[in-house]
């Protein structure tokens, strides 16, 4: 009898397991206990994934074997393994899928995005890539990895920032990789950014950042003016605050939904920066650059497609630096040359979006 029953309390364990797994895909909104489908989506700086062969056309020499990074096939195959790790985690405590849509930053080329999305850990989600080669003069691009089950690309193009004269010392800076596509059936379109850097001083490179903000901006009016209720998603390393002037100011992204108009963006990440959170540290000072920002469409509840639910920073204790300089920040990668054998340097970030199931009528 002892038997039966511990053989009967193990079944109905598996049993709830299994329908855990089976509802954790949707979740409970609002006080009417409805239904809905999730759906994640995030961004991501994978820090200098580069290969280690050395291409002529681009300076990539410190990621060569011969380099000064000593790089080589085992570091390279520790940062894939390490990325899928961070990857294969993002969003599984709200849906077992995990992250449906993943912008990228910091990649070489579309080969190191084919062997980190058949990583053990995330190769069964079957996440397929859009990449394309920019001038950037250090050879890193942006790009979209996503799961077909929820994504499908209808069109996609890379577009051009030309840098402002005398604010960055380089000629090039990474494109901007535009997506149109179908989420579960929806149409929406998606912008990856990658924004110059601060490096030669906050003040002198605010403009280009201003610049690559402006062609986002007229690339998404000149859609609105032909479907005044487009969806977008503008997200990336905007090397800017949320209060800075190309997200603020240019993109026109307000950090309340209250002011949030038709034609205009949200950004869920400024009261967060505000509260002193972030996904890089520098000089012990907190920066939100890693942003996802959405269109006005997006917040409305009562719709038949997806709205926006919640905001996270991804941020586990195995991705924070526990000991060094650099101790509290993210476990970067590389500290100087010498291999730290970290994650990245900074935290991902992503949005759930949420749509309401339409009841089964039952009966016969």
């Amino acid at each position: 009898m002892l038997c039966l029953q511990a053989y009967f309390i193990k079944y109905m364990k598996k049993v709830f397991f299994l329908l855990l797994l089976f509802f954790s895909a949707f979740a409970s909104y609002g006080q009417n206990n409805k239904q809905y489908k999730m759906a994640i989506i995030g961004f991501y700086n994978l820090e200098n994934l580069f290969d280690t062969l050395d291409d002529p056309k681009i300076n990539d020499d410190e990621f060569t074997p011969a380099g000064s990074k000593n790089y080589n096939g085992d570091i390279y195959k520790d940062k894939l393994s390490k990325l899928s790790d961070v990857i294969s985690q993002i969003g599984t405590d709200k849906s077992p899928d995990g992250i449906a849509i993943l912008g990228v930053a910091e990649v070489e080329n579309i080969s190191v995005l084919n062997d980190l999305v058949h990583q053990t850990k995330i190769s069964k989600r079957n996440y397929q890539i859009i990449h394309y080669d920019s001038k950037d003069f250090r050879g890193i691009d942006v790009g979209l990895l996503y799961n077909p089950k929820y994504f499908r690309p209808e069109a996609s193009d890379k577009l051009f920032v030309q840098l402002p004269g005398g604010s960055k010392d380089a000629y090039y800076t990474r494109d901007i990789l535009w997506v149109k596509g179908k989420l579960d059936g929806e149409v929406i379109y998606i912008y990856v950014n990658h924004w110059p850097s601060r490096s030669g001083g906050e003040e002198r490179s605010a403009p280009a950042r201003e610049a690559a903000a402006q062609v986002c901006r007229n690339h998404m009016d000149s859609i609105l003016r032909k479907e005044p209720n487009a969806k977008f998603i503008l997200m990336g390393d905007l090397n800017d605050d949320p209060i800075n002037v190309s997200v603020a100011g240019v993109i026109n992204a307000k950090g309340r939904l209250k002011d949030v108009k038709p034609g205009g963006m949200f950004n869920p990440w400024t009261d967060i920066y505000k509260k002193g959170f972030g996904t890089l540290a520098y000089q012990d000072a907190w920066g939100l650059f890693d942003q996802i920002l959405i269109s006005y469409p997006w917040l409305s509840k009562n719709q038949d497609g997806f709205f926006f639910y919640q905001q996270q920073i991804f941020k586990k204790e195995y991705m924070i630096e526990n000991i060094g300089r650099y101790r509290g920040y993210p476990m970067r990668t590389w500290d100087g040359n010498r291999y730290r054998g970290g994650y990245s340097d900074h935290f991902p970030t992503y949005i759930v979006l949420l749509k309401q199931l339409k009841e089964v009528k039952k009966g016969f």
